[in-house]
C-alpha cells in the first residue's frame, strides 16, 4: 500500500471568511414637499441605486414621511435601531451617513476605562519599578 499526499491544502478555520455584516436593514424616510428633504430626494434618485447594488446583503426601504424631516434608520441583527436625521444635508453627506450606519454594530457606545476586561484581577498586581526588593534609583 502506497502513501499518497492530501488532495487539498488545509484551509484556516479562524473565522476570517465568516464576516457577517451587523446592519440588516436601512430605512430612508423623506418628504416630497418640504425643503429640508431636497438633498434626500436627490440622494434617492442618484446615489441610492448604486449604494443598494453595492450592498445586496442590506435590505433597503424607501418610504415617504409627509411633513417630517428626512431620517435614515438602521436596524441591526442584535435588535437595536439607530436613527440619523439628515435634514438640509447634501447627497454626498447623506451617503456618508448611510455608510456610517452600515458600518456600525448597533451597540450602545460604552466608555472603556481599562483596555482589557477580566473577571480575575492580576495575581501580581500593578507593576512598578519602585516596588519589590528596594531597587536603588
Amino acid at each position: 500500500m502506497t502513501v499518497s499526499g492530501l488532495p487539498k491544502i488545509s484551509t484556516g478555520r479562524n473565522g476570517v471568511g465568516a464576516f457577517i455584516l451587523q446592519c440588516k436593514k436601512l430605512n430612508f424616510h423623506y418628504c416630497d414637499w418640504a425643503g429640508s428633504s431636497k438633498g434626500m430626494n436627490t440622494f434617492i434618485k442618484t446615489l441610492l441605486p448604486q449604494f443598494a447594488a453595492a450592498h445586496p446583503q442590506i435590505e433597503i426601504v424607501v418610504s415617504p414621511r409627509p411633513r417630517k424631516h428626512p431620517v435614515i434608520v438602521g436596524q441591526y441583527i442584535n435588535g437595536r435601531e439607530r436613527n440619523v436625521c439628515v435634514k438640509n444635508m447634501e447627497p454626498l453627506r447623506i451617503l456618508q451617513r448611510a455608510k456610517y450606519l452600515r458600518d456600525a454594530s448597533g451597540e450602545k457606545v460604552k466608555r472603556v476605562n481599562k483596555p482589557v476586561q477580566s473577571i480575575n484581577e492580576s495575581v501580581r498586581g500593578v507593576w512598578s519599578p519602585y516596588h519589590g526588593n528596594g531597587m536603588a534609583v
